[in-house]
């Protein structure tokens, strides 16, 4: 272990203090180590610097003098102080990893012995409902938009994301052996190193077909899809060919691959109600991770509801 004293040697504008010295001061030494020592960004350190700022101030109103007077009540009183001030639960989880970085620091350089900060976890995120397309908005992004090679590749891959729920990593990993036109069958290879077979809808069989045709033949490249350079086409690619597309079918929002996959996952859910078949579908290893799907399905019914039922609208006012 380095001592702090070769570290103020190697480091000569560094004021190393003591344990006890005022938590700015011990913040200061830490923000100097990581400038020095650690070299990191100027962007990186303002964040520090910004994070522990609020933890200055909290423990000023709490009046907290040093590093040796926080514990993990103390912490754990910070992070809701954070929470109460509206912060995100990703951007209490930053500040409360710059304190456990901090403490940490302290346990090296002045032989602190416990960095209360470990164990506290920020509140959780609220579970985002993902973003799906309707029927309607589906059919409006796969209408045709021309018959050269690139447009003809973009139709086939929104199709295929669509009818089969792919995400972008198994598309874009698709060999020409993996897809079987015939019994209109694919093969990909996802998350863990699993592989499942999927059926292929008739509208992108159709599409890849069109795009086989005039797909560019070379003896190295065994992709399905590949860029305007011959080569198997990259996941950026793909995203910003998916928007153009969107974009191109005059789309109100911007349409990204997961939001295929969603849409695909959503729509059979809907007409099926078979969650254990869209899991297998999706290759979801916990059923728990297919299982907001019917979230986005109660979702649907319940707007349904609301705009259907004669009464729906009266709900809030029965009560007032």
């Amino acid at each position: 272990m380095t001592s702090p004293r070769c570290w103020s040697d190697c480091y000569p504008n560094w004021k190393v203090v003591s344990v006890a010295e005022p938590l700015a001061q011990q913040i200061a030494e830490f923000l100097s180590y990581l400038r020095d020592a650690r070299q990191l960004s100027k962007h990186t350190l303002s964040n520090y610097g910004r994070d522990l700022r609020r933890l200055t101030g909290f423990c000023e109103e709490q009046q907290l003098q040093s590093a040796i007077n926080i514990d993990s009540a103390a912490v754990r009183r910070y992070s809701s102080d954070l929470h109460r001030r509206g912060l995100a639960s990703a951007s209490i989880a930053r500040n409360l990893s710059a304190v456990r970085s901090l403490f940490s620091y302290l346990g090296r350089a002045h032989g602190l012995e416990h960095n209360p900060a470990i164990g506290v976890q920020a509140p959780k995120r609220p579970r985002r409902l993902p973003k799906t397309l309707d029927a309607d908005q589906v059919t409006q992004l796969l209408a045709e938009n021309g018959d050269d090679p690139t447009a003809l590749r973009d139709q086939a891959m929104a199709e295929l994301f669509y009818s089969s729920g792919l995400r972008l990593a198994e598309l874009a990993a698709l060999d020409i052996n993996d897809i079987d036109l015939n019994e209109g069958m694919v093969t990909v290879t996802g998350k863990g190193n699993k592989t499942r077979k999927l059926p292929v809808g008739g509208p992108a069989l159709a599409a890849i077909r069109r795009w086989l045709e005039l797909r560019p033949k070379l003896d190295t490249e065994e992709a399905v899809f590949t860029s305007n350079r011959g080569r198997r086409i990259s996941h950026r690619n793909i995203q910003a060919r998916l928007q153009q597309l969107g974009r191109g079918n005059a789309m109100q929002q911007d349409v990204h691959p997961h939001m295929l996959r969603h849409s695909f996952a959503s729509h059979m859910l809907e007409s099926s109600g078979d969650l254990r078949a869209v899991q297998e579908l999706l290759g979801h290893a916990n059923i728990s991770t297919t299982q907001v799907y019917t979230h986005l399905d109660f979702q649907h019914l319940a707007n349904v509801y609301d705009k259907a039922h004669p009464r729906a609208r009266k709900r809030r006012t029965d009560t007032d």
